[in-house]
């Protein structure tokens, strides 16, 4: 019987350095492994770097696009074979870090949809940086999918962005007040949202961390999954 042919994998990381670490420990739980060579060669480039990809959208920021393509190319010549990039606003940037290199690149926000899709939710609510939810990427894909869905309301989004910067990047776990942000995720379900998409890579983290206790598509576990399957391994089914 034919071998199946191993991928190495590369990640674009350091928006933020938790989300490259998360996205990484999630591949290394799903993986079916009995031993450790028995795990996917991953490549990390953790380049903190990067500007601020929500700031540059909104125009109070350089351009990350230099930064996001010389990344690539890095990883493409330590040997990997696919990319991925744990940011959702960084996939703005995507077709030109895309045509950068010869290694594909994972669309995270891509494969997000195509997992609601499967699902079959009603209607899911976007959580977001502001500079995603500008851009309209989710909201396109959605769209095209044929997924109805909501955005929070200016206070909520404020709200999530305070979660993203002031919680999880500001590493302040200990000291966010959560129930702000439990009660517009409340308003939203009374809304009509039968899940949330943690469309920041920081916001599994956070609903980890905060014990968040909803509904949710997690696009880091998206590409995960993904990453394992395009890389020719096994998921681990328990």
């Amino acid at each position: 019987m034919e071998q199946t042919q191993h991928k190495k994998v590369g990640i674009i990381g350091g928006m933020g350095p938790l989300a490259t670490a998360d996205l990484f420990e999630k591949i290394t739980h799903l993986t079916k492994a009995d031993a450790d060579s028995k795990h996917i060669h991953v490549i990390i480039d953790s380049d903190t770097s990067i500007p601020d990809r929500t700031a540059a959208i909104l125009g109070l920021g350089p351009d990350p696009t230099d930064e996001l393509k010389a990344a690539a190319k890095r990883l493409e010549n330590a040997g990997a074979d696919i990319l991925l990039m744990p940011c959702n606003t960084a996939h703005y940037f995507y077709p030109a870090i895309q045509a950068s290199t010869k290694c594909p690149i994972l669309h995270m926000l891509r494969l997000t949809a195509e997992e609601i899709k499967s699902r079959g939710h009603i209607k899911v609510a976007l959580l977001a940086t502001d500079g995603t939810v500008k851009t309209g990427i989710y909201a396109k894909l959605f769209e095209e999918y044929g997924i109805d869905y909501m955005l929070p309301e200016p206070e909520e989004q404020r709200l999530v962005m305070s979660m993203i910067y002031d919680g999880i990047k500001a590493d302040n776990e200990q000291y966010f007040d959560t129930e702000p942000i439990k009660a517009a995720l409340r308003a939203m379900q009374q809304r009509g949202a039968d899940a949330f998409v943690l469309g920041c890579t920081e916001l599994p983290i956070a609903f980890d961390d905060f014990e968040l206790d909803f509904p949710t598509v997690d696009p880091t576990r998206v590409l995960a999954k993904n990453a394992v399957l395009t890389a020719g391994y096994e998921l681990k089914t328990k």
